[in-house]
């Protein structure tokens, strides 16, 4: 029998940023995590990205709850803070408790954006006393590279990012799809593949759109457990996702039915 997790006595951060493109910047949000911890101010601090990058805002919520965190202060380290940004977090969660209604999820508070906060100013004025005393940038030429390997990346997945799929989640699909790519290494596995996010594909009734070439192979209603099928079936063993699949028949189109639950659906296997 699984023990049940100690409630927590505080509430923990979580420092939400867009996007990781490298160990430096996962570095650098484990220094910032630690200025907060040092405030005493929470019980647990914890940091996700919400693009690219790993752990998912998702996955870092669900490490929490797992914990017994029940109350979650989230601070978004984004510049500019969107309307946007702010609607996509709260529907994300939305549709993730409503996917799963049967996990234990932490109350979410929100923080203002950066630039909304009365320590901006003087973050801004440190920031110029920094950059005055700093040395002047030296020209250099650009690096030059002996060789490069050309991969073997046969499959290209384009995520939509319109703002039809992005108002259903879009967000969160590029987030999953990015971390099952760190996770099971597909870039390299299997044909190889590479993703990367797109303005409008076009039928927004279909959102989040996700497409797989070069099968050109369109598919509508890709939450998270959406994304993981069409990496497991379409990417890994060379079939396609009936259950999200549609194809071009002359007419308009709607999804078919409601999206699976989130978490029922087993994740590609590493």
């Amino acid at each position: 029998m699984s023990k049940t997790p100690s409630i927590s006595a505080s509430p923990a951060a979580l420092l939400l940023a867009r996007s990781a493109a490298s160990l430096g910047a996962t570095s650098e949000m484990e220094a910032l995590a630690q200025q907060v911890r040092s405030t005493g101010l929470v019980g647990r601090v914890a940091f996700a990205f919400a693009e690219d990058g790993v752990p998912s805002l998702r996955e870092a919520l669900r490490r929490l709850a797992d914990k017994g965190v029940d109350e979650v202060l989230l601070l978004p380290l984004v510049l500019p803070m969107e309307p946007a940004f702010r609607l996509w977090v709260a529907r994300s969660v939305q549709r993730w408790r409503a996917g799963a209604p049967a996990l234990r999820w932490p109350q979410l508070r929100l923080a203002p954006g950066l630039a909304e906060t009365s320590a901006a100013k003087l973050a801004l004025r440190e920031m110029l006393s920094e950059a005055a005393a700093a040395p002047p940038l030296a020209e250099r030429a650009l690096l030059g590279f002996e060789a490069s390997l050309v991969p073997a990346q046969h499959h290209r997945v384009l995520v939509c990012s319109g703002p039809g799929c992005n108002s259903a989640g879009a967000g969160a699909t590029w987030g999953q799809l990015q971390a099952l790519r760190e996770r099971l290494d597909l870039p390299t596995r299997g044909r190889g593949m590479v993703a990367c996010t797109t303005s409008c594909l076009g039928p927004c009734s279909l959102a989040p759109v996700v497409q797989v070439w070069p099968d050109g192979q369109l598919y509508g209603g890709v939450d998270e457990a959406g994304v993981g099928r069409i990496v497991q079936e379409h990417l890994l063993e060379g079939r396609v996702v009936q259950a999200l699949a549609y194809a071009p028949n002359g007419r308009k189109q709607r999804l078919r039915a409601a999206r699976p639950a989130l978490d029922p659906q087993p994740e590609p296997r590493s």
